[in-house]
């Protein structure tokens, strides 16, 4: 006879989940896993995506925990379905974004025989997963799935990360699991001798204290905060590179981010910099002709730590009573005649909604993105955080799963968009509110400007193995039960554009647009006018946007 509370292992793993605040499973299962989906066909309290490519699943997930805070779970078959995962897991990682995957393996007596997709899960799960444990017992799954919940951490304390819990297939169809009793979890205090030591290295060295922004810092709290500080003492604000999410535009502080080709000029005469839930910058690549680190040769890194209290307790210690900084509401002009890339950011800034969520992998067709939506109504714009293309439909898909009431905008590049574009797929079934803009500019353009970054003998044929000819996205789309259309003017833009954002359910939008101007070496902030002109830009509005 069973005893009572005792469930079978999924079961067990499922309801432990659910108790601890897990309210959404995005999933590619196989064989090994069947037990547990027909568990999540029972367990209604969880919501159970299926995607048709794990690194869709995975990147999913990253735009869930992103948009709640709270863990997403993943379910993966084998190491392989892990493998398909990793680079979006590796993004995710980055953006210390919370996630829990459950993976599947053959049964413990199976493994001996060397099964196909006999593969060694745990080495490939640590690789982008601060936590790995393979359940070795059926009693054992919900004390397993609680401590993998727990390892996923919190951004909001500058914890979050992967976890990964191996669960053989003895082990879920088993019997004799219990789900965990929940524990309290608590928040850490602000380190008070960090605080101490950066308010005075701000009072002694201010104005040449640069403080750099990331993780949670990055959201309105955050962004006040720092305000404060930069108006009572003069220090430098920026966002780091890659910013997993930031809370911007009208009502809120702007904050300048940090670019790699500009950094030297962002952070001349910086004597300290303090990283607040930021990494020290570094350049993504190396090269002959520069630095590996970003900060400045003798400058004083200090890290205050990771959490929104710590920077406000600086704050009320330096800037007592001052308000923060924060943006007026002003949208960029329509544009009008052939798009371009800088247009179609114009056309975004001026019909970006309130309350958007912006899912950016639009490449070097968004150079202009940032300067054309900083004063829209307030936002949430998402960004790729480990530089592993193919994130941002997948992000966009979690991002609306996470919040259903809010209008999210996916910007994404023609190359990249082949990596995960299944995505699609899953929105249409899921019934999402996800617009998405595709640049197609037919070449991996930022790949060209790299390769022409080596110098006069790059050749002809080189160049044409980077361009992408023949992408339909309209009729990949449709195909996949995501209404779409092609437009090449800025005001077919706005029309399709001001369309999708009214309407119920998932679209897209093929922008065909040129690709920017060809550089010997990438483009400066200060010079995107110049790019701009470049490409024919001369039909940009200045008036209101409508």
């Amino acid at each position: 006879m069973q005893p009572m509370n005792e469930t079978t292992g999924a079961r067990a793993v499922l309801d432990t989940l659910r108790h601890r605040g897990v309210e959404a499973c995005f999933t590619n299962p196989g064989t090994s896993e069947m037990h547990f989906v027909s568990e999540l066909g029972v367990q209604l309290d969880m919501r159970a995506v299926l995607c048709l490519f794990e690194g869709g699943a995975t990147g999913a997930a990253d735009g869930y925990g992103r948009m709640v805070d709270r863990p997403a779970c993943t379910l993966l078959h084998l190491g392989p379905g892990l493998g398909n995962g990793v680079a979006n897991l590796h993004n995710a990682r980055r953006a210390g974004t919370p996630i829990l995957n459950i993976v599947g393996d053959h049964a413990t007596h199976h493994k001996v025989f060397d099964a196909p997709l006999e593969s060694d899960i745990d080495a490939l799960a640590s690789t982008v997963s601060r936590w790995v444990r393979r359940t070795t017992s059926v009693g054992e799954a919900g004390r397993d799935a609680a401590d993998a919940v727990a390892a996923t951490g919190s951004v909001r304390n500058g914890t979050g990360s992967v976890a990964t819990l191996i669960l053989p297939a003895d082990m879920g169809w088993g019997v004799g699991g219990r789900a965990a009793a929940v524990s309290p979890v608590s928040m850490p205090e602000p380190d008070r001798g960090r605080v101490e030591e950066v308010a005075l290295l701000l009072r002694r060295h201010a104005p040449h204290v640069t403080v750099l922004l990331g993780g949670d810092l990055l959201k309105r709290r955050g962004r006040e905060a720092a305000s404060r500080l930069a108006t009572a003492t003069g220090a430098r604000i920026l966002a780091e590179s890659s910013p997993a999410r930031q809370e911007r535009g009208a009502g809120i502080p702007e904050v300048e981010r940090l670019v790699e080709v500009t950094a030297a000029e962002q952070l001349a005469g910086t004597r300290v910099l303090v990283l607040a839930g930021a990494r020290a910058p570094v350049s993504f690549f190396a090269s002959p002709r520069q630095p590996s680190s970003l900060v400045p040769l003798g400058t004083a890194v200090v890290e205050l730590g990771a959490t929104v209290a710590a920077l406000q307790e600086v704050a009320d210690v330096l800037a007592p009573g001052v308000n923060p900084v924060l943006v007026g509401l002003t949208r960029p002009g329509m544009p009008s005649g052939e798009l371009t890339a800088r247009k179609a950011a114009a056309v975004v800034g001026a019909l970006l909604p309130e309350g958007a969520i912006v899912s950016d992998e639009a490449v070097t067709s968004g150079w202009w993105l940032a300067q054309e939506t900083a004063h829209c109504p307030p936002h949430d714009w998402l960004t790729l955080t480990g530089g592993a293309i193919g994130q941002g439909m997948p992000v966009a898909l979690g991002a609306a799963v996470a919040c259903p009431d809010r209008p999210v905008l996916n910007l994404q590049a023609d190359g990249s968009a082949m990596y995960t574009l299944q995505a699609l797929w899953t929105q249409a079934r899921e019934g999402l509110n996800v617009t998405t803009v595709i640049f197609n500019n037919s070449s991996y353009a930022i790949l060209k400007m790299e390769l022409e970054r080596r110098g006069p003998s790059v050749n002809e044929r080189s160049k044409k193995l980077l361009e992408l000819p023949g992408l339909d996205f309209v009729s990949l789309a449709r195909g996949m039960g995501v209404p779409a259309e092609k437009v090449a003017t800025a005001e077919d833009l706005a029309q399709q554009l001001r369309r999708s954002l009214a309407e119920p359910g998932p679209s897209l939008i093929e922008a065909i647009v040129p690709a920017v101007a060809s550089f010997r070496n990438r483009p400066t902030a200060s010079s995107l006018d110049e790019i701009a002109t470049d490409v024919g830009d001369e039909g940009l509005g200045t008036g209101p946007g409508v």
